[in-house]
């Protein structure tokens, strides 16, 4: 059995396999990039190995780091995780050629399903059914646009050793074809250094149906059932389920028998899938769902066949490298209920899914459900890797268990510090589509307005930012701060007089009209709270000088008072300098305590390629500096602060 175990991965899958390790007695041992040294995963490993820069071409995908890190450390395996180097193949090879164990499938398997053309060609031959498509070496482009009319419009043009959504163009009609193909030969070429293409027949209303396979040095394969990711937001799984919804008993048989012939096709060892595309136009049925690609390796959503198998596939994955036969017989594998997982990600889905980076400063979770992370309170989410927060799992005994069960946890868990895609979440999962087991890899792509305007969610956030406010102005919360308007007049600001009777009176419900001006979202708005207003609909929770507001079920907003300073027709709000996307602070040109003036440079972001320079928007004097140069910034960050000049 092995004893020790190097995780050449990060994040989340590497504190997921260091507590499989730890509970089977095996040490673990970490690597980490400059951007990782306070990493979850580095203090959970008995020892941890520095590799590098941040850039993960300079440490997570440098191959010989990674082995000599094993070596210093005396780990006798490596598990690669998924992502970075876990489907190379010369990798897998340097690994086994250096005396060490490698956690995963035969670099020759890896290489087999490596490049889809050669894999559909060996699946066919094994009589695992194929999308109807062109899988031939020639590459002119006259003879592809040909075959793509064979086949018949729409067709799909994919790389042939493309993945994660690169290196493939959806095309409808004839005469798109051409820029279609050029587009994806040159992205093809950048992203894995081979611009050959196959042609597919497009399915118009596509499932992402994929089977969880399991082999051994013994000659065993089994399947672990299927998984439903077919919702997808540019080719990248958002939720993923399991057993797959409309699934009957004969179509499960069939496909799941189809992913164990391909397995053994390449003589398959250790954790893969089998991905496969339905047709769903008339339902899910075995003759319309066809082989697409195989992942030799651990999948990201792999917690939910777990959860409704009961196996703890990390465990089997060091148990099979280690030279043991499979636990399990097919026979005694069963499902058990309905899982589902959802991916957390810092990003901003409002502005096109804009990452976000920044730190976490507020994190709590319901305790009742699984999470897997590799963050905690505190922990910074980087601009160097994918800005995945956190996998949620729900298990239920059907499936409208486990979607309530995930609900709960996204109404009930905590981030507060950078935007995330909670809210999207939750909205995806109450559609009722979702709901009714109607999805297909559209779905996310025809609702995407929906699911992402926030309008009319940040007037209800104000709202009750400002009776948040009002409510909390009894006990001297920050009183001194506020502006407060009875029937537009305004009061004197303070603790004591009109402001304060106001606000006792509005607690205990009396008829009171009052407005009060909030910052939300980096914009000032005045809100009149009606003097019959009783919505409760809503959670807040007091933090740093304003709330922290929840609405629609799992949308939080910041919202703080607006602040003014008397004599100088300036708020203090207008003189925040704020970033107005990710980047990178290049160059600071002030200090604190300098006095500006209106238009003068303070300093300049990096952020997408581009350089933006934030100015003075009044004569006034820098009385906070945040910025620092080559610092790294979320958006609406706070980077510097005017006041006006007397």
């Amino acid at each position: 059995m092995i004893k020790s175990v190097l995780i050449a991965n990060r994040g989340e899958i590497a504190c997921r396999i260091i507590r499989t390790a730890r509970a089977m007695g095996i040490r673990t041992v970490a690597v980490y990039s400059d951007a990782d040294a306070k990493a979850l995963h580095v203090r959970q490993a008995d020892e941890a190995v520095h590799i590098g820069p941040s850039p993960a071409r300079e440490s997570y995908l440098v191959g010989a780091k990674i082995i000599a890190a094993a070596k210093a450390t005396g780990a006798e395996a490596i598990h690669p995780g998924y992502g970075f180097l876990s489907e190379n193949a010369e990798f897998a090879q340097a690994v086994i050629e250096a005396g060490l164990i490698w956690v995963g499938p035969k670099p020759a398997s890896i290489t087999a399903m490596g490049l889809k053309d050669a894999a559909k060609k060996l699946m066919q031959a094994a009589g695992v059914p194929c999308t109807p498509g062109y899988l031939g070496e020639n590459q002119d482009p006259a003879y592809l646009a040909e075959e793509a009319g064979k086949i018949g419009y729409p067709v799909l043009i994919k790389a042939v050793a493309g993945g994660g959504g690169k290196g493939m163009r959806l095309v409808e009609a004839p005469a798109d074809f051409a820029d279609a193909l050029a587009s994806c030969k040159r992205e093809a070429s950048s992203s894995f250094g081979n611009d050959h293409v196959l042609i597919e027949k497009y399915v118009l209303s596509p499932r992402h149906i994929e089977v969880q396979v399991f082999g051994d040095s013994h000659g065993n394969v089994v399947h672990l059932f299927e998984r439903d990711c077919s919702l997808q937001r540019r080719h990248q799984k958002v939720i993923e389920e399991a057993p797959a919804p409309g699934m009957d008993e004969a179509t499960r048989e069939a496909v799941c028998a189809a992913a164990v012939r391909a397995a053994k096709a390449v003589d398959y060892e250790g954790a893969g899938t089998i991905e496969f595309i339905a047709d769903a136009s008339e339902g899910l049925r075995a003759d319309r769902i066809w082989f697409m690609e195989m992942n030799t390796r651990l999948q990201v959503e792999h917690p939910v066949t777990e959860e409704i198998t009961g196996v703890d596939l990390v465990e089997w994955q060091l148990l099979v490298a280690s030279g043991e036969a499979l636990p399990l017989k097919q026979e005694e594998l069963g499902i058990n209920g309905w899982a589902m997982e959802a991916r957390l990600y810092a990003e901003d889905p409002a502005k096109g899914f804009l990452p976000a980076i920044g730190k976490i400063e507020h994190l709590k979770w319901s305790g009742d459900r699984r999470i897997e992370t590799g963050v905690k309170e505190g922990s910074e989410i980087s601009p160097f890797y994918d800005p995945m927060i956190a996998k949620i799992i729900a298990h239920g005994s059907d499936r409208y268990e486990a979607i309530d069960e995930l609900q709960k946890e996204l109404e009930q868990m905590e981030l507060w510090g950078l935007k995330t895609n909670q809210g999207f979440l939750y909205r995806l999962i109450c559609t009722d589509e979702f709901e009714a087991g109607e999805v297909d890899t559209g779905l996310i792509g025809r609702e995407l307005g929906a699911l992402t305007d926030e309008t009319e969610l940040i007037e209800r956030a104000a709202l009750h930012g400002a009776v948040a406010q009002i409510v909390s102005a009894h006990e001297g919360y920050a009183a001194s701060r506020y502006r407060w308007y009875s029937d537009n007049e305004p009061l004197v600001e303070g603790l004591s007089g009109d402001p304060w009777q106001q606000a006792i009176n509005f607690r205990l419900n009396r008829q009171v009209p009052i407005s009060v001006e909030v910052c939300i979202s980096g914009e000032r708005r005045t809100i009149k709270v009606p003097s019959d207003w009783n919505d409760v609909s809503a959670n807040f929770e007091a933090y740093g000088i304003g709330h922290m507001v929840r609405v629609g079920g799992a949308f939080w907003y910041y919202v703080t008072p607006y602040r003014a300073e008397s004599g100088t027709g300036h708020s203090a709000h207008d003189g925040d300098i704020l970033s107005p996307m990710p980047g990178k602070i290049i160059a600071v040109e002030v200090s604190e305590g300098q006095a500006v003036t209106k238009g003068q440079k303070l300093l300049t972001l990096e952020a997408m390629k581009m350089e933006h320079t934030l100015t003075a928007p009044f004569d006034g004097v820098v009385t906070a500096l945040n910025a620092v140069a080559g610092a790294q910034v979320q958006v609406e960050a706070l980077l510097a602060r005017i006041e006006a000049g007397e």
